[in-house]
């Protein structure tokens, strides 16, 4: 009899790791959506004779959307639960990409593309991660939390190859119907397999000894998104959060992902062999995460933020020294190294903002997460022209590397409660 509950309570307790696949999955899919826009700028121009600054706007109202969806996700979450929400939001990018497909103007890829396709995706970002860690998981959280931070880029890595060898030969339209698809699917898996809260199976979070209930929803998500807000902000913990948060965005994909190319060119190297180097980055980006979750479980997560951005000043200072006209050694080491640091602090920020805000924690995370946004922003921006008014990156490597090592500094300073879970 008791070696039948203990396989029952087993089996139960399992059913958390089918939910955070399933959330990866959601995750990969929407992460896959962020290549695209690249992709497309070429073939919409030849196509429509749109001027490309107008199709690079969808993808700046697409970031900015999908920035600042996040936290309000996270209260949305809690009001009509992690299901509904999510299997909605792979609809809304099922129906942003469909919609790109008979588009006739630019506004209508701004609004399909930058506004539906940012909502949606901006539902199943890290936040959502942290929703699930945290409601599914006491032992493994760190790990878990680390392998969805890694989805993301997951999905680019795995969709992005497939994505620009179809573009090139079946044109734009084949690839985004075919993303819309798997985008439906996924939605299918969330209705079918995802649930809210372990209380739903009758089970304990993995790790815990206990069924949890399962909170009432919580009412009034956007209020409760905006107080949250307002009564971190009364917080110094919340303001060296975001600050961090703003210089890891400024400091990965904010100059990587829109600079890392004509950086590289600047220093003779083909376009093909900088992209290469760009997916060797978002590969060890997935490994790193996953190791920063697994370090996240069993050491002071302020100690590994200030680790991360140590290592990240020091492959900044590097690159400008190692960057030639061909790929050597020593760039492949620089890119390796900091890859495994590009995403490594998001599993330490998640329990950081956890451990001081609790329940809000995931909101308040949504928002640390929207000042990555805005420093990544700014980085793309600030970042090519600096490149137009000096003729050269070396300037915004050092001051990136200047920003890291205060970031460095700063994050012993942020107070939260130990951890007693």
């Amino acid at each position: 009899m008791v070696q039948h509950v203990q396989t029952s309570l087993a089996a139960r307790t399992g059913r958390a790791w089918v939910v955070a696949a399933v959330a990866g999955a959601a995750i990969v899919a929407a992460g896959a959506f962020t290549t695209v826009p690249g992709l497309l700028i070429s073939p919409l121009h030849h196509e429509y004779a749109w001027d490309r600054g107008q199709i690079a706007l969808a993808a700046s109202v697409n970031m900015i959307f999908f920035g600042f969806t996040a936290p309000f996700a996270a209260a949305l979450m809690e009001r009509a639960g992690i299901r509904r929400v999510a299997a909605g939001a792979m609809l809304l990018v099922a129906a942003g990409a469909l919609l790109t497909t008979v588009m006739a103007a630019p506004w209508q890829l701004v609004v399909y593309w930058g506004v539906l396709i940012g909502l949606g995706s901006g539902c199943l970002t890290m936040t959502f991660a942290a929703m699930i860690t945290g409601r599914w998981f006491v032992r493994r959280r760190g790990l878990v939390t680390g392998v969805l931070s890694a989805s993301s880029h997951l999905g680019q890595l795995l969709f992005l190859p497939l994505l620009a060898w179809s573009v090139d030969r079946f044109g734009w339209r084949p690839p985004v119907v075919t993303l819309a698809l798997t985008a439906l699917a996924v939605s299918a898996l969330v209705a079918l397999f995802l649930r809210d809260h372990p209380a739903d199976v009758g089970a304990p979070p993995y790790g815990g000894a206990h069924v949890v209930a399962k909170p009432a929803p919580a009412r009034g998500a956007a209020r409760r998104t905006v107080t949250a807000l307002v009564d971190a902000a009364r917080t110094g913990t919340f303001w060296l959060l975001a600050g961090m948060f703003a210089i890891c965005g400024a400091s990965t994909n904010g100059i990587m992902w829109s600079n890392w190319v004509p950086a590289a060119h600047d220093h003779g190297m083909h376009a093909t062999a900088a992209a290469s180097m760009l997916s060797l980055i978002g590969v060890f980006s997935a490994l790193g995460a996953a190791v920063s979750g697994w370090l996240t479980d069993r050491f002071d997560p302020r100690h590994l933020l200030a680790c991360c951005f140590t290592v990240r000043a020091l492959t900044l200072v590097a690159l400008p020294m190692v960057l030639s006209s061909t790929v050597q050694p020593s760039l492949i080491a620089v890119v390796v190294v900091y890859g495994l640091v590009d995403v490594a602090t998001v599993p330490p920020v998640i329990a950081l903002a956890q451990r001081r805000y609790g329940g809000d924690g995931p909101i308040v995370f949504g928002w640390a997460n929207s000042a990555h946004q805005l420093g990544a922003g700014a980085s793309a921006f600030l970042g090519a022209t600096a490149r137009d008014l000096f003729g050269t990156y070396d300037a915004v490597w050092a001051v990136l590397c200047a920003a890291c090592v205060i970031a460095a500094l700063t994050a012993p300073a942020v107070r939260v409660p130990r951890d007693r879970s």
